[in-house]
């Protein structure tokens, strides 16, 4: 549009006015907003409406019993169970009201890449006590359902000829009824918790208040577990 008269003169000097001027800072770019990340979906719970009621039974070969202690603040020195065995009685209608015991053959200790003589250091009666008590325990006590496939299981462990209240936090990984190459019913678990080894009377090298020097007192337990179940009703029995 053509500007005449007057106007064509106002907008003139409002042109000359701004070039002539100090140019006015430009209005800060508000700050990008942050990221937000998505609420993170609760995994549907696994289907256990074909599994079998009854008594489960460990797998070893699809079962591991990891734990780690702090060493001198520097890393968590990892270690594990070999021969471990548990028993469970489960029914998935009313998984609160399961059971497990587990036995764990202390002598069964693997260390990675041991100096000489330190398993049988570890073995001893200032550590697992091994020839003492060869055997440790576990009883369930109690389970309490956190989420619809997640569980608070607490029980009794017993070191050294001393029991201990200990809580593993459970998540049950899925399962089926069977199926031709594997007839009976399998199910999944993974457990984690936290003990203290002075409870059990395995004190020596815990750092003096205030040090990081030693091995700490606090032992994280890792376990992965398959426990294989009642057969697959009409199943042949494996060849």
């Amino acid at each position: 549009m053509r500007l005449t008269g007057t106007a064509a003169l106002l907008a003139v000097w409002l042109v000359s006015a701004s070039a002539c001027s100090p140019s006015a800072p430009a209005p800060e770019a508000p700050a990008p907003a942050a990221p937000t990340s998505p609420a993170a979906a609760t995994p549907p719970a696994p289907d256990v409406s074909k599994l079998p009621a009854g008594a489960y039974k460990l797998d070893p070969s699809h079962a591991s019993l990891t734990f780690k202690v702090n060493h001198l603040g520097f890393a968590f020195y990892t270690a594990q169970f070999q021969d471990f065995r548990a028993d469970l009685q489960l029914d998935p209608a009313n998984p609160a009201a399961a059971s497990v015991k587990a036995e764990i053959d202390v002598s069964s200790l693997l260390l990675p890449h041991p100096p000489e003589g330190f398993k049988d250091e570890l073995l001893g009666p200032d550590w697992l006590g091994a020839a003492q008590t060869p055997k440790m325990t576990f009883v369930s006590t109690g389970i309490n359902m956190t989420g619809p496939a997640t569980a608070d299981i607490t029980g009794d462990l017993t070191l050294k000829g001393v029991t201990q209240p200990v809580t593993l936090h459970a998540t049950f990984n899925g399962g089926y009824e069977g199926h031709p190459q594997d007839p009976n019913a399998r199910i999944g678990f993974s457990a984690h918790g936290v003990l203290k080894r002075s409870a059990f009377g395995v004190s020596l090298g815990i750092p003096a208040p205030g040090s990081t020097m030693g091995v700490f007192d606090d032992v994280e337990i890792e376990i992965e577990a398959e426990f294989t179940g009642p057969a697959l009703a009409g199943a042949a029995p494996p060849v």
